[in-house]
């Protein structure tokens, strides 16, 4: 296999300091133990942040140092301020928050993105360090969005892929972000972006259409001239582990003393990190709400949460914990006695073994975050009990929730319903308990985080590297063949080209920067200009019919291959069949507000570059498909466009324009096509052998060359000229 190059916020160990000295230990959590595998085969690294070593002294810096280099561990030093303002600033208080919908929680004013940006830079330029020809790169969470785009910028031809691990919002919640389109476009350098769940690819892909325009077909995207595959990957735990565990004697032995102690009492659990998205107070109300309304159960349930210690510098969780704290309080308050209380807090971390035991000796397992990217507890607690028993009461807004159906799914917004599900959970019948949990452990022990790494890295693997990039500024391939070519045959489209697309078609006209341009071209020596466009004669006449080039109208219909020349029609072009097309494209236009019809001499046009781009982009597709049903065997095609569906005649297409210009060619012409879309595919497929295509934009494409658009195509051009 290649090598991987792993990269996250925190390398996957802890560096403890004793009076024995210092020493770097293994991580075990769910990300550390699936990832090890790869890592140690491929003889990869892993890349990030070791946590704070600043108290240490010189020389435990090193031995940190050489133990990390021992581990295959890269280190990403972050002072104080980053940290703070990198990790718990803008990831934290700002990326963190509005995944999980807490909008209300993020600050007024955003001080933190352009450290954000820098610390994503740093991790790309020690990640770029470390890459050789033909590693795999893998980054992963929210706080490197920005690492793939900047690896794809110095690193062309890598394999990169990205995992989000948190919930990907809405597309109405993530737009509501200043910085959005820097993020998703630091996503979209990535060949593959990973989610846990369809929903969030959904969401993902939604952001991209009202965004960037960007419209996703089937699990893929094109971008920049790479296609980006977007995938579900729910991450798995190591449950043979787990399992493993629950097993030990000396886990069992703890079973044992929680049952004891829980004598002629039911055991429901929880154990979430103490963070705001896990709806512990909520659960803990409904927890309440059952011992108010079934007295029955008062003295016979016993609750314990487990609430991990989190972020306990940040203001908001401190407040957390008090209401926390006070709600556990008010409820053994009232549902206590002298010798029992309903509610056992335990605000501390528990080790593995901890958690297995309490795993295995819980009635019910309550798993109720207001919303989570997956949520492993709940595939810890399934995998913990090869006894098959016990219950798990799962929320819906968990990612989780895809996959473990025979759960009993509730919403945690919905006390009363929380209260049910939690009183069914009880009462529950064995022989249901475990048909539950015995699918539930097949879906949990079949699905490990094992086969996450395999599917996500197979995928990965499968996925075409991105083609060779063409920049203007050191383009020196092909900019040396044009410049010492003896003669020069340039055929340029125009629309989205030479000039932005705009609004409405007639606001596209070329400005005086373009006309100087290609002036200057036309009169270059040796060198002769053909602008082959979809635009109407009578327009292309109208913006360019003074300077010295050749103009070819509605995809080669129409040709004047000089100034003055009359403007000549291909023979034999059908036009009958337009009384049947208006109607439909005019009826399009009418339910879709801001689309308009463009009637040319051979062709019609829907536009819909003024309509809302998710709506105007499911409506272009039916439109194709009606289309296509209708007038499948007639001699008409249909042809999607940037923002326009095209009807026209069978076999006009620009192709047709190549024969005609370069027919009595002078030997030694190098011909030069630039195109950005669907139709100047036609155009370079008809190109002589050992000519150049330059593709402008992001869409799949036969050209061997690419820049970004017109901008970047005028300044390829612009370097032919004299200075």
């Amino acid at each position: 296999m290649s090598r991987l190059l792993l990269v996250s916020n925190r390398l996957p160990v802890t560096v403890k300091s004793d009076k024995d000295g210092v020493s770097v230990v293994r991580s075990a959590g769910g990300l550390a133990t699936g990832l090890r595998g790869p890592h140690e085969r491929s003889g990869g690294v892993w890349i990030g942040w070791p946590g704070d070593v600043s108290r240490l002294t010189p020389p435990q810096r090193a031995s940190v140092e050489a133990q990390l280099a021992e581990l295959r561990c890269v280190p990403i030093q972050l002072s104080a301020s980053e940290v703070s303002r990198y990790y718990e600033g803008y990831s934290n208080q700002v990326l963190w928050p509005l995944c999980h919908y807490f909008i209300e929680r993020i600050p007024r004013q955003d001080r933190d993105w352009d450290v954000y940006r820098k610390v994503n830079e740093r991790f790309a330029d020690l990640v770029a360090r470390q890459y050789q020809p033909g590693d795999t790169i893998w980054v992963h969470d929210y706080q490197l969005m920005l690492v793939p785009a900047f690896l794809r910028a110095r690193l062309p031809q890598a394999r990169i892929g990205y995992f989000h691990h948190i919930p990907f919002p809405s597309s109405e919640i993530f737009r509501s972000l200043p910085h959005r389109n820097e993020l998703v476009r630091g996503l979209l350098g990535a060949d593959l972006i990973g989610f846990h769940t369809h929903t969030y690819v959904r969401h993902f892909s939604s952001t991209l259409m009202r965004l960037l325009g960007l419209e996703t077909v089937v699990d893929r995207v094109e971008h920049e001239g790479r296609e980006v595959r977007l995938g579900a990957f729910p991450m798995g735990i190591d449950a043979q582990s787990f399992e493993n565990l629950a097993k030990e004697p000396a886990v069992l032995e703890e079973v044992r003393m929680h049952r004891e102690k829980s004598a002629e009492q039911r055991l429901v659990l929880g154990v979430d990190r103490l963070d705001y998205t896990k709806g512990i107070p909520r659960r803990l109300v409904a927890v309440q709400r059952l011992l108010e309304r079934e007295p029955a159960w008062r003295g016979r349930l016993r609750f314990i949460q487990v609430a991990v210690p989190s972020r306990t510098g940040v203001e908001d969780y401190a407040t957390y914990r008090e209401q926390v704290d006070e709600l556990v309080g008010r409820i053994n308050g009232l549902y206590g006695s002298v010798h029992n209380v309903p509610v056992h807090y335990l605000y501390r971390s528990f080790n593995e073994k901890q958690l297995a035991a309490l795993y295995r000796a819980a009635d019910v397992m309550l798993v109720t975050p207001t919303r989570d990217g997956m949520n492993l507890v709940a595939k810890e607690f399934c995998a913990a009990r090869p006894d098959e028993d016990g219950v798990l009461v799962l929320s819906e807004f968990a990612g989780a929730a895809d996959e473990l159906g025979d759960a009993l799914i509730v919403n945690p917004y919905d006390v009363e319903g929380m209260a049910d599900a939690l009183e069914t959970a009880l009462d529950m019948p064995q022989e249901e308990r475990r048909t539950r949990m015995r699918i539930l452990r097949a879906r949990v022990k079949e699905y490990d985080v094992h086969w996450w790494v395999r599917s996500f890295l197979d995928t990965l693997e499968a996925t075409p590297l991105a083609p060779p990039r063409v920049e203007p500024a050191g383009a020196e391939v092909a900019l040396e063949r044009m410049r010492h070519a003896e003669r020069l045959l340039l055929l340029i489209d125009y629309d989205g080209t030479l000039v932005p697309f705009a609004p409405r078609p007639e606001l596209a006209a070329p400005d005086a920067a373009l006309l100087d341009l290609l002036q200057r071209l036309a009169t270059r020596p040796n060198t002769r200009v053909h602008i082959v466009s979809g635009r109407t004669k009578e327009t292309l006449e109208a913006w360019l019919g003074t300077l010295p080039v050749g103009l070819h109208a509605e995809h080669g219909l129409w040709s004047r291959p000089a100034p003055g020349q009359e403007w000549k029609v291909l023979e034999g072009v059908p036009t009958d069949w337009k009384a049947l097309v208006r109607p439909v494209l005019e009826a399009f236009a009418a339910r879709v507000p801001g689309a308009l019809v463009e009637e040319k001499s051979a062709s019609l046009a829907w536009h819909y570059r003024q309509v809302d781009r998710v709506f105007g982009a499911r409506q272009a597709l039916e439109l194709r498909l009606h289309l296509g049903e209708v007038f499948a065997q007639g001699p008409l095609e249909v042809l999607p466009g940037d923002k326009v569906v095209e009807v026209r005649a069978r076999g006009v297409n620009k192709g047709r324009v190549v024969g005609t210009v370069t027919e009595r060619m002078a030997p030694g012409t190098l011909v030069v096509a630039l195109g950005d879309d669907r139709t100047d595919e036609d155009l370079f497929a008809a190109l002589p052998e050992g000519s150049l295509a330059i593709h402008a934009g992001g869409k799949r494409t036969r050209a061997s060359y690419r820049v970004n658009g017109p901008t970047e195509v005028r300044q390829l051009l612009s370097a032919l000229l004299p200075g």
